[in-house]
């Protein structure tokens, strides 16, 4: 656990924090479809992740309020990305599925922003992308906590 009285805590959280968002910021710009929002892109992701879920499971993953889910669903819908069916056990409800173009459009993504951050994982030595390759799990599990 950090000690944030303790000053290396103290400069290793902060410096954490910079480089995930600095890095967050230029991977959002290597899109492959600019007419999407980045919530609407991280939806798509989670569909993509956990499969179809009910507009407010996707509220509750994406820490948004269920009328702006409804919001971005409805968007993503008639963008032709996401479909609606009747929940199979409970037909008031409807559940989020995306379409086989959202998935083309993810994978041509995922493809982009790899390839940007493999020319950055270029520019390290093999001791840093070893380390960087370490600390991959933990910083995924830190982005799902």
């Amino acid at each position: 656990m950090p000690d944030l009285t303790h000053g290396d805590d103290v400069a290793a959280v902060n410096s954490l924090r910079s480089a995930v968002m600095r890095l967050s910021r230029r991977l959002k710009h290597q899109r492959v479809d600019e007419s999407l929002s980045p919530t609407e892109m991280s939806v798509l992701g989670t569909l993509a992740r956990c499969g179809t879920a009910t507009p407010g499971e996707l509220a509750r993953k994406e820490h948004v309020q269920p009328p702006s889910m409804t919001r971005i669903v409805a968007l993503l819908e008639a963008k032709g990305l996401v479909r609606l069916e009747a929940h199979p056990d409970d037909r008031r409800q409807k559940v989020v599925t995306q379409t086989e173009q959202a998935e083309a459009m993810l994978l041509e993504s995922r493809r982009k922003r790899n390839a940007w951050l493999a020319t950055l994982v270029d520019g390290l030595d093999e001791d840093e992308w070893a380390k960087l390759r370490a600390a991959a799990p933990v910083l995924e599990k830190l982005a799902h906590l």
